[in-house]
């Protein structure tokens, strides 16, 4: 199995449109060591032929024209992809908006959980993407299953979803429920299993999550390799930098310092390779110079770039 990181960023990617944070200048600036990246998206295949994009961020046509194995192959016809998939963990901007681009008649299918679905049907935007071509498929969760092209065709990609800890997408926020901070129900936010039908190995992809619970740590137990949610260094990282009102708990991420961070709550558990994705623009470990990045580094973990590959 074959896994591309298309894109490692948060949403608005790095450096985003407006910043004007250190971070963000120094990427426009080609600072050695700040490396631009696109928003989240992840890519995977089982033959190297067939492959399935985890979210379709608004960055996806420059993604694919970075991407040769996402490119219409010589001798394929005037038209076509090799993109059979595409599995959405939620429903926020960055991992939907892709989808507008990807409307040219062209057969891909898409899975998604009941809600997420649901907020694709009550934007009739989306509609530009033809069901007749481009089949909407329930992602059942706690179901491995195998991913199919539109036609029904097998891809060899097994894939398992589960909910985690999240948040309701920005735009379907209920302002008059503040008491629930916009929380999460089931399906909101899911996490997902990867694995070939050639039991190479297993690999979780979690670009969001607000907790790690007990039963998370007991799912990713003996995994081979883990993308896990780098939003924030620290909680308050963005209140701090002065660039938003919000904390990393409060948009549903877990920061990856302090006691209750990723890093200290997944130090006990047995996992062969761990990334982290999802990395917002103020989040120093994006300066590979910095201390942050040392830190992370040192504790065993990798900070995920665009076209990085991970082979199981």
């Amino acid at each position: 199995m074959r896994v591309k990181i298309v894109g490692s960023a948060a949403g608005g990617g790095f450096p985003q449109w407006n910043c004007n944070h250190y971070l963000s200048r120094a990427a426009r600036a080609g600072v050695v060591g700040v490396r631009p990246r696109t928003q989240s998206s992840l890519a995977a295949s089982a033959d190297g032929k067939r492959w399935v994009l985890f979210n379709a961020s608004p960055d996806i046509r420059q993604q694919i024209a970075d991407t040769p194995e996402l490119q219409p192959q010589v001798g394929n016809g005037p038209r076509s992809t090799p993109i059979s998939a595409v599995v959405l963990t939620n429903g926020d901007v960055d991992h939907i908006a892709g989808l507008l681009s990807m409307r040219e008649r062209q057969p891909f299918a898409i899975y998604a959980t009941e809600r997420v679905l649901a907020a694709l049907r009550d934007n009739p935007v989306f509609n530009v993407l033809d069901p007749a071509l481009v089949p909407r498929r329930e992602l059942q969760e706690g179901e491995e299953f195998e991913i199919r092209d539109a036609e029904g065709r097998e891809t060899g990609l097994h894939v398992q979803a589960f909910s985690v800890p999240g948040k309701v997408a920005l735009y379907l926020e209920d302002p008059s429920r503040p008491e629930d901070n916009y929380g999460s129900e089931a399906g909101d936010t899911v996490a997902v299993r990867l694995a070939a039908s050639n039991n190479s190995g297993s690999l979780f992809y979690i670009p969001g999550c607000a907790r790690i619970d007990p039963e998370l740590r007991t799912r990713l137990a003996g995994a081979t390799c883990l993308l896990f949610d780098g939003t924030l260094y620290t909680d308050d990282e963005m209140l701090v930098a002065g660039v938003g009102p919000k904390t990393g708990s409060r948009m549903g991420h877990l920061a990856m310092s302090g006691e209750d961070g990723s890093i200290s709550q997944l130090a006990g558990v047995p996992i062969g390779r761990r990334i982290f994705v999802h990395i917002n623009n103020t989040n120093p470990v994006l300066d590979e110079s910095s201390v942050e990045h040392e830190l992370v580094r040192a504790a065993g973990w990798e900070i995920g770039c665009d076209g990085m590959e991970i082979r199981l």
